[in-house]
């Protein structure tokens, strides 16, 4: 697992000029873009009935845009199958594009950090079992927002800093 700074963007007030994903081989996650909650707690529930993955988080992370984390350790292979059978049945094009990235990759990420104008994920439904890579994933994304509100501060210190040697 890892954490990556996923793309540059632009400097704005409280945010950092980069974004900050949480990257993994061993965790089932997919991310719907322009989706209905209903249709992605749907294929949530079906893809961990279908796969034995125990338990799923959504988060959302925009308006009708969320990320599912199972909480089932699986291989990648497993991983890439799992992610091509959702995407493939459920027809979503966004998720399909993801995927593909995923797999180009090797291994899937999340966004966890503020992109431009939308904020970071926010847990907002849990499902059966939270204790195997769900846990590992909110401890990951704890310590990244620990570290992201570190950034941001710095910037503040540093100008009292300056101030007091003036």
């Amino acid at each position: 697992m890892k954490v990556n700074g996923l793309k540059r963007k632009s400097n704005t007030e409280n945010s950092l000029p980069f974004i900050l994903g949480f990257t993994d081989r061993n965790t089932v996650k997919l991310d719907f873009d322009n989706t209905p909650f209903k249709t992605v707690k749907y294929w949530a529930m079906r893809t961990m009935k279908r796969f034995k993955l125990k338990g799923f988080i959504i988060l959302k992370s925009s308006k009708n845009s969320y990320h599912v984390v199972f909480d089932k350790r699986v291989s990648w292979e497993k991983n890439v199958r799992i992610m091509a059978w959702v995407s493939l049945v459920s027809q979503n094009k966004n998720l399909q594009k993801w995927f593909v990235m995923q797999c180009i990759k090797q291994g899937s990420t999340l966004r966890i950090s503020a992109k431009k104008e939308k904020p970071e994920p926010r847990i907002v439904y849990r499902y059966g079992s939270q204790n195997g890579q769900i846990a590992e994933f909110l401890a990951y994304r704890s310590l990244i927002k620990g570290i992201i509100r570190k950034l941001q501060k710095e910037p503040l210190q540093k100008a009292i800093q300056i101030e007091k040697t003036v």
